[in-house]
């Protein structure tokens, strides 16, 4: 598999935006370590080797542990997630799967009680632009490093 274009060299202003905005979003105030969980989880379910290599480097470079990140695809079998993650992680899922979940009240309501209003718009908004950068990468054939 090769990869299909280059997205910054193709169109170099929409990608100044999309960096942007996600500057934003690390901004926010979300735990750094929470957001790392969450983009490498929709990866996951996206099929995003890329984005698993970026998301799951950065998060071990932050100190996150090798355990946590073999078991996020079973993080609702595993203790070794907290409340918090967890309905970071179920919110994750219903909205990068929203076709078929329809993001039910039940998760919005789990999320709304562990964030604030605030912090519920910057974990939505990090979800949706972490599938909007898992579409670049599949789309494109984005190339993670070898090793």
């Amino acid at each position: 598999m090769s990869q299909r274009l280059n997205p910054p060299e193709a169109n170099p202003a929409l990608y100044k935006a999309l960096i942007a905005l996600e500057m934003q979003i690390r901004n926010s105030g979300l735990p750094h370590d929470l957001m790392e969980l969450v983009k490498t989880r929709a990866s996951q379910i996206n099929g995003c080797a890329f984005c698993i290599h970026m998301h799951s480097t950065d998060a071990m470079k932050a100190g996150e542990t090798p355990q946590r990140l073999l078991l996020l695809s079973a993080w609702r079998e595993s203790p070794l997630y907290t409340p918090k993650e967890r309905v970071a992680l179920a919110w994750t899922e219903a909205l990068t799967l929203l076709p078929q979940s329809g993001a039910p009240d039940a998760d919005y309501a789990a999320a709304a009680e562990h964030f604030a209003p605030a912090e519920l718009v910057a974990l939505t908004t990090l979800i949706g632009m972490i599938n909007l950068w898992n579409r670049l990468g599949v789309g494109f054939r984005l190339q993670h490093p070898k090793g």
